[in-house]
């Protein structure tokens, strides 16, 4: 899945993630929350054979609070039990039993008679004794410990606790994870979809086979109202069965009182009812207006992690892989899709028409399930054996030449260099009008928002790279994620970071034109700011609940998963090794789910060199642990000595645990530093290594072009060598390491190594600079410190910053044309240059965005703005009261969504606060503007002085509305709490935004993204107070 939705290099350089596919924070065990849950838990006999030989003790529920203790193996079951239960158990066994009974008689010694007072006295004290020991008694054994009873007896085995349903029975499973001991096979599904009154109706025949004795299946459903259920044994009758629900978990099931045996055949049929989805997720209905201003409706699915579930009761994890046979009843002007071609169609008593698909070919997920009915039209092309189509509503079938084009490429790019063909008859890419993630890969039928499939015929290089790109990703997924699996979304990367590398490497061989390098290096420099928060997570890390799932989508999964395939691409000796090894591994596991280390083994067994590098060994470190090393440079003579540490943006200071990475160092000096022969390697396991070089050697630079996952320090020393380099001739390096540079130098600066002194006098040479990614990494940093000082009110300093920004770049501003640029590289640093200009108000760049608007109105759009200039243009235009009146217009009127959504970012830069409100109130709402631009209607609004307040009270006060409409977790939330709060600096905001989160409870107090904004509030503000004294003074003459 594409979670990324923006059509712009910013938006996508500047994750946490497009999709794209979301996710900060530590991960916690699933519980079992009796405050949450106050039935009591009645018992069930012992477990079946799943719970103990599928289920590994670490993935067993905890009870909040409790640590794990050392257990004997005969102890676990009942351990586990005590667990999940939440509930201490006292040892009843007679060895702790006091040798005499309470109230054994004993005759007392004579005594003088006591006072009627202290005989009440006595009394009412034996009656409390005498209380307090029956309970003891009646509770079940426990052995006392300081922290409490925590530990059963051995000699007093417990019974497994078990949820109850909805129903009141107890509910058979008590595991976020499905069991093991039912696989399906096949899934037979009858779809009746009712775009009238927005519901649906549905048969679900499941083909299982049991693999270990058990008496009970268990599988997910979600809002199903399921009105009968069958289950047939083998060749026998169908008998009508009861299904248990525990909505918490989203799951259902059916219990037996005799045991399923292994080896057997079963059939489960579900009839059901629901109502097609409000949400972006699950079967959910949609609209949109066509050219004439006719509402249309339509039916789509995202399943993509945890929805599948929503459309029909199904095991709803990507291991459990089976084949799909989908019957879909529409209306005779609908069009039906689904993963396969179709194979009859049938009209029915009422003039409705039934379409059965072919049964799948392959095993697939769940999550790779598709179906959509609407009114929408194809262009078609064979590719290789494959029917290649893209669809659209039918007033935008003339956007779609550029999409099938560069499908029809990429397919066969991808046949030949993974030497496996894609194995399905056809390809449908559907670009759908209410689509909120950029893309998802379902098999055979890739569904796209609008923005990321459909560009006009005079569409600009830039806006068809953002299409190539996501086209390349989809694509890539048939191979990577829907022929080979994850077993569990801890590894999500195996999927994305894949079709992410993928991505990049397919365009530049297919589309070098395009010139993807820049953005590719971009995005590495954002998931490198993200990973450098304590509040990120490892490549694969433990996911257990469904929040967990879906914080998995964000820039680590993604980028990072793509960046240290890079690494390792550009590290393994031998020619095309890596293209080998990743060939191997799609071979052995066709049809299979995966974990890491299996792709590392690939990697591994086909290596050439004479060491034969582990790569598992290499690469374990990169992907069981969070962050990525700082490596700092130091020389002495003919030795350098690299170190390397944890590059790990703290608030407060305090030592971290040391972590060591295998780091493949490459390094180039002055005298040969561009050609590739230039790089020399070293590599650095230990905290600290060393290596020689010639006395001669005027500077290194370490990390050649950028591609290892790690910033570098030179010292002092080596970065006065390397500015002075760049002041003689600014070409001495790639424009990637030039790049690196200017973003590590930027870096080290907010980690506190270096002083903001010595971050200008490296871009003493900026004025010199005329590629891309330099100048456009040098504007996104000191753009990202002119916002800060904005949202402070520091507007002295503020002054003083944007004439640093005009001395150092304003010649390469002033040197743009406003004509129609072919070359891409060229597109993105114009775009980027001249958008800074108009944001500080530079009265030439004001006065050529004006009159381009002007143009564009007077000719009702037929005068063509540019497509890299029109974001700048749209965002003066919207300045002006009856420009953004005139635009709101123009919006509701165009129908090339990419320009469509360029006038919503300058609508939503506006400096009106009446027209700020109005605008996020309309795209909450989802009528004049749809509700999948909200994030990024926040995130514009944000950058504005006047909306980034607005904006945060907006989403306090909707919190529950946005939840409702995202997920808690997914990407879009996640993009939200950083847009609001990701600007913050001080002690006030600090407190509100931990204020309010810590109030949502099970809302989203928990999101990884959470602790990632108060992390960087805390970071804005220690950088603030650290910084601003010398801010004023080092530009205090600039």
């Amino acid at each position: 899945m594409d979670p990324f939705d923006s059509n712009s290099q910013t938006d996508r350089a500047n994750l946490p993630r497009n999709m794209i596919e979301n996710s900060m924070f530590e991960e916690e065990p699933d519980v079992v929350d009796l405050a949450k849950e106050p039935t009591a838990f009645p018992t069930f006999p012992g477990l079946d054979p799943d719970e103990t030989t599928y289920e590994p003790r670490s993935s067993r529920l905890l009870v909040r609070g409790l640590g794990e203790n050392d257990m004997d193996e005969d102890e676990e079951d009942t351990e586990s039990s005590a667990r999940l239960l939440g509930m201490s158990f006292m040892n009843r066994s007679s060895a702790q039993r006091p040798s005499s009974s309470p109230y054994a008689r004993h005759s007392p010694p004579r005594c003088s008679r006591p006072s009627t007072r202290t005989m009440v006295v006595c009394v009412l004290f034996l009656v409390i004794v005498a209380s307090m020991t029956m309970v003891l008694y009646f509770l079940p054994g426990c052995t006392f410990t300081k922290s409490g009873c925590s530990k059963p007896n051995k000699t007093a085995p417990l019974e497994p606790g078990y949820p109850v349903s909805t129903n009141g029975e107890p509910f058979p499973w008590a595991q976020y994870r499905l069991p093991r001991s039912i696989c399906p096979l096949s899934y037979d599904l009858d779809l009746n979809p009712d775009l009238d009154d927005m519901t649906f109706t549905g048969r679900a025949v499941i083909g299982m086979s049991v693999l270990h004795n058990t008496k009970r299946i268990v599988l997910h459903s979600d809002n199903l109202n399921i009105s009968k259920a069958t289950f047939k044994l083998g060749n026998g009758e169908a008998n009508d069965v009861t299904v248990l629900e525990y909505k918490p978990r989203k799951q259902i099931a059916i219990k037996f009182s005799d045991e399923l045996k292994a080896g057997l055949f079963c059939v489960l049929t579900l009839d059901y009812s629901a109502s097609l989805s409000h949400t972006y997720s699950g079967f959910y209905n949609s609209s949109y207006m066509d050219k004439n201003g006719r509402k249309r409706v339509l039916a789509a699915t995202q399943f993509e992690p945890l929805s599948a579930r929503k459309a029909f009761p199904c095991f709803d994890e990507p291991a459990f892989k089976a084949t799909f046979l989908i019957k879909i009843t529409r209306k005779q002007n609908y069009t039906a899709l689904s993963n396969m071609p179709l194979a009859k169609v049938t009209q029915l008593p009422d003039g409705l028409m039934r379409d059965e698909f072919e049964k799948t070919s392959v095993n697939m997920s769940t999550y790779l399930a598709a179906f959509i009915v609407a009114n929408v039209t194809p262009i078609s092309k064979n590719v290789s054996g494959t029917l290649v189509s893209v669809y659209s509503v039918p007033e935008k079938k003339e956007h779609t030449d550029y999409a099938l084009d560069a499908a029809s490429k990429l397919l066969e790019f991808y046949n030949g260099f993974f030497q496996i063909n894609y194995p399905l008859k056809k390809l449908d890419l559907i670009a759908i009008p209410d689509f909120l993630a950029g893309a998802m890969e379902n098999w055979g039928l890739i569904t796209f928002r609008e923005t990321s499939l459909l560009v006009d015929k005079l569409s600009s290089p830039l806006e068809k790279q953002v299409v190539a790109s996501v086209v390349a990703h989809e694509l890539a997924h048939q191979w990577f994620g829907n022929l080979v699996t994850m077993s569990w979304w801890n590894d999500l990367w195996l999927n994305e970071g894949f079709a992410t590398y993928m991505q990049y490497t397919s365009l530049q061989a297919v589309f070098p034109q395009l010139d993807i390098g820049n953005l590719f290096l971009a995005v590495r420099f954002r998931a490198l700011d993200k990973d450098a928060l304590n509040s990120s997570h490892a490549v694969s890390a433990e996911v257990n609940t469904p929040e967990q799932v879906e914080e998995m989508f964000d820039s680590v999964s993604y980028e990072k998963g793509a960046s240290i395939l890079l690494m390792l691409e550009a590290f393994l000796p031998g020619d095309q090794q890596f293209r080998k090894g990743i060939i191997q591994y799609l071979r052995e596991f066709t049809g299979l789910n995966t974990n890491t280390d299996d792709l590392w083994n690939s990697l591994t067994q086909v290596g050439v060199s004479p060491q034969h590098l582990n790569v598992s060994e290499m690469m374990t470190s990169w992907t069981s642990q969070k962050g990525f090393p700082l490596v700092t440079v130091s020389r002495k003579g003919d030795q350098v000595t690299v170190t390397q540490e944890h590059f790990l943006l703290a608030s407060d200071n305090t030592a971290h645990a040391s972590s060591l990475w295998n780091i493949p160092v490459t390094y180039v000096n002055n005298s040969c530093s561009l050609a590739p022969e230039c790089k020399q390697v070293f590599t650095l396991k230990t905290e600290s290594g060393s290596f020689k070089q010639p006395e001669s050697v005027k500077w290194l630079k370490l990390n050649y072009k950028n591609t290892g996952f790690y910033i570098v320090h030179y010292g002092d020393e080596g970065w006065d060598a390397i500015g002075q380099a760049l002041s003689s001739n600014v070409s001495v390096l790639t424009q990637e390491d030039r790049a690196s540079l200017v973003h590590n130098i930027f870096a080290l600066s907010r980690l506190g190594r270096v002083s903001f002194g010595r971050v200008l006098n490296l871009l003493d040479y900026i004025s010199k600079e005329s590629e891309t990614s330099p100048v456009t990494e040098a504007l996104f940093q000191l753009n990202n410190i002119l916002q800060l000082l904005d949202k402070r009110q520091e507007q002295h300093l503020v002054a003083r910053v944007k004439k640093y920004i005009f001395r150092q770049f304003g010649s390469l501003m002033s040197e743009q044309t406003w004509e129609e640029e072919e070359n891409v590289s060229k597109q993105e640093l114009r775009s980027a240059l001249l958008e800074t200009a108009c944001s500080l108000n530079e009265a030439s760049c004001i006065q050529h965005a004006k009159a381009l608007f002007k143009q564009y109105v007077e000719s009702n759009g037929t005068s063509r703005i540019p497509g890299d200039l029109q974001q700048t243009v749209f965002n003066v235009a919207a300045q002006s009261d009856e420009d953004w009146v005139t635009m709101l217009t123009a919006y509701g009127q165009v129908t090339y969504n990419a320009e469509k959504r360029k006038m919503l970012r300058g609508l939503a830069s506006t400096q009106d606060a009446r027209r700020v409100v109005t605008l996020l109130q309309y795209s909450l709402k989802g009528e004049i503007i749809q509700s999948q631009e909200l994030p990024l209607v926040i995130n514009t609004v944000c950058k504005g002085f006047v909306g980034y307040l607005f904006a945060w009270d907006f989403i306090q006060e909707h919190w529950d509305s946005l939840i409702d409409k995202f997920a808690v977790g997914s990407f879009p939330i996640q993009a939200i709490v950083k847009s609001t709060t990701s600007q913050f600096s001080t002690q006030a905001h600090l407190d509100q935004v931990q204020r309010f989160f810590s109030g949502l409870k099970e809302r989203g107090s928990q999101m990884r993204s959470v602790q990632e904004a108060l992390e960087t509030i805390r970071l804005n503000q220690r950088w603030m107070n650290e910084n601003l004294p010398a801010l004023r003074k080092l530009l205090e003459y600039s």
